[in-house]
């Protein structure tokens, strides 16, 4: 069994507070949810007023442009205000707020299935981004914007499907592979066809998850599009781009073959894709890991978005203790939440409650100089010497460093120094000046 890794740094990370990866437990509906309607750099212009009531599913945010994606209401009801609030990097969010009420048009009723294959490639993209389906981590990037963007390259493309799982806070991820493997197959089938030269696809696959490769693999061999299955290391950040990357044009030069330019998607994000065209379905809900030491019973669940993060965890038990940070997404790469009534969003695939303990973790002392970040960085870097060179003012451009933010020098370090904010804080003002 070949397994293909990135050469250098990386760690193996375990969270015993994060859920274990059983089947999903539907979340109840919300009496009154937060419809994000975007930051500051991607709104979206409301069409919707305060007052209005709306169906489930309907249109109420339109894209504002590049970046931008549709927001559809997830629950029937009526708009009740508007809201704004800053999050812990300062950047402004915008929402509406909706009264649950009437009759759903979707929920315990069989979907329409919509015969895709006589669509043209642009019919398909036009569909994804008329449902508003984003890249389901991160930054939420438009589905339609990544296929426009593939179209641009004259070489033949392989779309990769990454389901290494080197952050035990990706179980939400794990679950829907397992539960919705057809989905998620056909899903890759659609995007493939909207990209238009998209020559062969592949399967990044942890290769403790071989099994869960081999399902995906042999589901997909009806597809028209060559196939294969790539083992991973499971190492983190074996996950992030650059590593992720590296692995490939490693397996791409043994085997002998031509990837040529990558584009690189979720499972949870291809699942999406399968639900706007084949059901007409905007994105109404997403499987979530719910846990952390303060938690009484972490479980992966499957929540509406605009859910409160408070409603989510109650239904989990509500919190042993009263936690001291809470996270969505996984504890080294996450945004830490300000306020419990924020809402679940397109991109939050973790919610981490820890309590006083775990997030002592965290709590910064004084550097002992062990090496340990120098250690683990998949870039080679030396973050300690760039953490107290950024603090003394003796960098004039942190933003050359190469740092991308996948935090191994976060977790290792036994000073819980703030490495990774420091250096990403510097870097985002340095683009910022």
């Amino acid at each position: 069994m070949k397994i293909y890794s990135f050469p250098r740094g990386g760690l193996s990370y375990d969270d015993p507070a994060a859920p274990s990866k059983s089947p999903v437990v539907n979340a109840y509906l919300p009496a009154i949810s937060v419809i994000p309607l975007g930051n500051k750099a991607r709104p979206a212009y409301p069409v919707v007023s305060i007052g209005e009531s709306v169906r489930e599913g309907q249109l109420i945010g339109r894209a504002s442009g590049a970046g931008s994606a549709n927001v559809h209401s997830t629950v029937p009801g009526r708009i009740i205000r508007r809201v704004s609030w800053k999050d812990r990097d300062g950047v402004d969010n915008d929402a509406f707020v909706i009264r649950m009420e009437g009759a759903f048009e979707r929920l315990g009723r069989r979907d329409e299935v919509l015969l895709w294959n006589g669509l043209s490639g642009y019919d398909l993209q036009r569909i994804i981004s008329d449902y508003g389906i984003v890249e389901m981590e991160g930054g939420e990037m438009p589905l339609a914007d990544m296929i426009s963007a593939s179209r641009r390259d004259n070489e033949k493309l392989t779309l990769v499907i990454r389901c290494i799982f080197d952050d035990p806070w990706l179980a939400a991820d794990y679950v829907l592979c397992e539960e919705r493997f057809k989905a998620v197959i056909e899903g890759a089938a659609i995007v493939a066809k909207s990209c238009f030269k998209v020559s062969q696809i592949v399967f990044a696959v942890s290769h403790k998850e071989k099994e869960l490769g081999e399902k995906l693999l042999a589901e997909a061999g009806r597809l028209e599009i060559p196939s294969s299955l790539v083992l991973t290391g499971s190492r983190y950040p074996q996950r992030n781009k650059r590593e992720l990357e590296l692995a490939l044009r490693i397996y791409e030069k043994k085997e002998g073959i031509s990837l040529g330019p990558l584009l690189v998607l979720g499972p949870a994000v291809l699942a999406a894709a399968y639900d706007a065209v084949i059901h007409k379905k905007p994105m109404l809900d997403r499987y979530v890991a719910v846990g952390g030491s303060a938690v009484k019973k972490p479980q992966i669940m499957k929540v509406r978005i605009g859910t409160r993060i408070s409603e989510v965890i109650e239904q989990c038990g509500g919190f042993i203790e009263p936690p001291e940070r809470v996270v969505t997404g996984s504890p080294l790469s996450g945004k830490e939440v300000m306020y419990l009534d924020e809402p679940v969003g397109k991109s939050c695939y973790a919610i981490v409650a820890m309590a006083k303990s775990q997030a002592s973790i965290y709590k910064e002392q004084n550097c002992i100089n062990c090496g340990e970040c120098r250690a683990v960085c998949p870039m080679g870097l030396d973050p300690q010497n760039i953490y107290k060179r950024i603090r003394m003012q003796e960098i004039e451009n942190a933003g050359t460093t190469g740092c991308h933010g996948c935090g191994c020098c976060k977790i290792v370090c036994p000073s819980a120094l703030p490495l990774l904010e420091t250096i990403l804080e510097r870097n985002q003002e340095d683009r910022s000046a």
